[in-house]
């Protein structure tokens, strides 16, 4: 069994930097992907980064791309969302995830094992 928690979210206004992190308890893997989703008010939950091994595979969604780094700490089992030049349109409630075995459809919620809470990221224009 895995446990995420994820940190970091707040308020900060348009153009601001945050944070998130997310400690996973219990074995991850190396080669286990490591993912960054985002849900906002009556939409679908949808992919922001992923992040598989050590950072030779990394992928970005457009909408945030340039905009956040994702990066990861295998030896503390800890994955992180640098954010910058943040909009309005990016207030949502951010999620760490995890798959455990690499597997096809790195983008789609419904390919991961395992879920933190949650961490709200509010953006004021």
């Amino acid at each position: 069994q895995v446990q995420l928690a994820e940190s970091g979210g707040g308020l900060v206004q348009a153009g601001g930097s945050l944070r998130l992190s997310c400690a996973a308890s219990g074995r991850i893997v190396s080669w286990a992907v490591m993912a960054w989703f985002r849900q906002a008010p009556g939409k679908e939950r949808e992919f922001v980064a992923h992040i598989r091994g050590r950072g030779e595979n990394i992928y970005y969604a457009d909408s945030v791309k340039g905009r956040v780094t994702i990066s990861r700490d295998n030896a503390k089992n800890t994955v992180d969302l640098q954010m910058s030049s943040l909009k309005p349109e990016d207030t949502a409630v951010y999620y760490c995830a995890v798959m455990l075995a690499p597997r096809l459809g790195v983008t789609t919620p419904r390919s991961y094992d395992f879920w933190g809470q949650g961490t709200q990221v509010t953006v004021s224009s």
